[in-house]
């Protein structure tokens, strides 16, 4: 039962025989490099953007019960490791991509929750958020789907944890340290005003997004079909012991989302690329991309950025290699 949803619910494998189908009745065919590219990218995107609708509307929805205010009052409650650990569960109903979250850091800081606890909040809301795991388990498997979303939760709360045992707060920008925002007690929302604003969330989260997906599975389709699968493996598979690093400078100068990064992620992975490697590929995109990283340097000094940098990019690529231990010992 259980694969049944996993490859005809999730992975949409009908949807991938019915474009085909589709395809070679137009006069396409499909088993060409230029008819395998458009099935794919057809596929991928009408899939994809089922899911995507699907999965922002029910997230919006639950964030509907967490908005700022409510977030920040329930952060205040928890203390030590566990302000972490919630801080971090919070991100994965927040905002899709890092530039969305850095206004949602800033404003807790304000409003004087500890550095590293908004810090690991920062981290976990752009790399595994609720979107990711369904996606990574209709593409990966769920085993890998959890994973990913258990060891970006460990990346965000160790992160976390470092920075507030380091005292960074002094290294935040005076804007920052003296908004003060106060806790506002949130509006209380009926259902109705919960559907309309998942409604409302999903068509403008979709319309941001969707270019990247377009983007995404576009490279996606020309990697599946048009690069040798020789040098895929050569550059990011088992023959490199270096391909985590690469893929992980690759992807930080990158700018999308999860959405946008795994069908990249997805074409790689079916070229001979190790699991692990296109993995650090994805969280370094998401959670490292220049534009976030640039909007993040207004509100906290060098040294903070650096130090977040580094915690970042250390985590990916242990995480990086770990999934590629488990996948060389038949975990996966």
């Amino acid at each position: 039962m259980w694969t049944f949803f996993q490859e005809h619910v999730l992975g949409m494998k009908w949807l991938n025989e019915l474009v085909g189908e589709g395809l070679t009745r137009l006069g396409v065919d499909v088993t060409s490099r230029w008819g395998g590219s458009l099935q794919f990218f057809l596929y991928d995107v009408i899939k994809i953007s089922i899911l995507l609708c699907f999965i922002i509307f029910l997230i919006s929805y639950i964030q509907s019960y967490f908005p700022p205010e409510r977030s920040r009052r329930i952060l205040g409650r928890f203390k030590g490791l566990t302000a972490h650990i919630i801080s971090a569960l919070l991100g994965t109903v927040t905002p899709f991509c890092s530039c969305s979250s850095i206004p949602l850091f800033m404003g807790f800081t304000s409003a004087g929750l500890p550095i590293g606890v908004t810090f690991s909040f920062l981290i976990s809301s752009p790399m595994v958020d609720l979107g990711s795991l369904v996606l990574l388990m209709s593409i990966f498997g769920s085993k890998i789907a959890v994973a990913y979303v258990l060891l970006g939760l460990v990346i965000a709360v160790l992160g976390g944890l470092v920075i507030e045992q380091l005292g960074m707060e002094r290294h935040l920008e005076d804007f920052v340290k003296q908004a003060h925002v106060p806790l506002a007690e949130s509006e209380t929302m009926s259902n109705q005003d919960r559907l309309h604003f998942a409604k409302e969330q999903m068509s403008e989260t979709f319309r941001k997004v969707f270019p990247y997906v377009l983007v995404g599975v576009g490279i996606g389709a020309l990697i599946h079909n048009w690069i040798p699968e020789s040098l895929v493996t050569q550059l990011l598979g088992s023959q490199n012991p270096f391909g985590v690093i690469l893929a992980t400078l690759i992807g930080i100068p990158m700018y999308a989302d999860i959405f946008g990064s795994i069908p990249v992620a997805e074409a790689l992975l079916s070229k001979g690329a190790q699991l692990g490697t296109v993995l650090s590929f994805m969280m370094a995109v998401t959670t490292l991309s220049l534009p976030s990283l640039i909007m993040l340097k207004r509100a906290i000094k060098p040294p903070l950025l650096a130090l977040f940098v580094a915690i970042c990019i250390v985590g990916i690529i242990l995480v990086g290699y770990l999934f590629n231990f488990l996948q060389q010992t038949m975990i996966f």
